[in-house]
């Protein structure tokens, strides 16, 4: 389905784990999240702790959608 919205002309950025389904399956813009259970939290750290990390994640998916790219691209996280 990424694929087809980017095909019209929607920029797609997928958040997600396992890279190498991503990439498999063709999505541009890949995004690496933290777990298949909790892809934007860890629900062992504080309230607070999950906000910055999802609040950095989603800063990288927004950047991820502005960026120009002419192939498949992970966008690196930091920890």
């Amino acid at each position: 389905m990424v694929k087809e919205f980017e095909r019209a002309g929607f920029p797609i950025v997928q958040m997600c784990n396992l890279i190498p389904v991503a990439t498999t399956v063709g999505s541009n813009r890949i995004v690496p999240t933290i777990s298949i259970p909790y892809p934007l939290g860890d629900p062992g750290t504080t309230k607070e702790e999950q906000w910055k990390l999802r609040y950095h994640r989603v800063g990288i998916a927004l950047d991820a959608l502005a960026t120009d790219i002419e192939e498949q691209t992970v966008f690196k996280v930091k920890i």
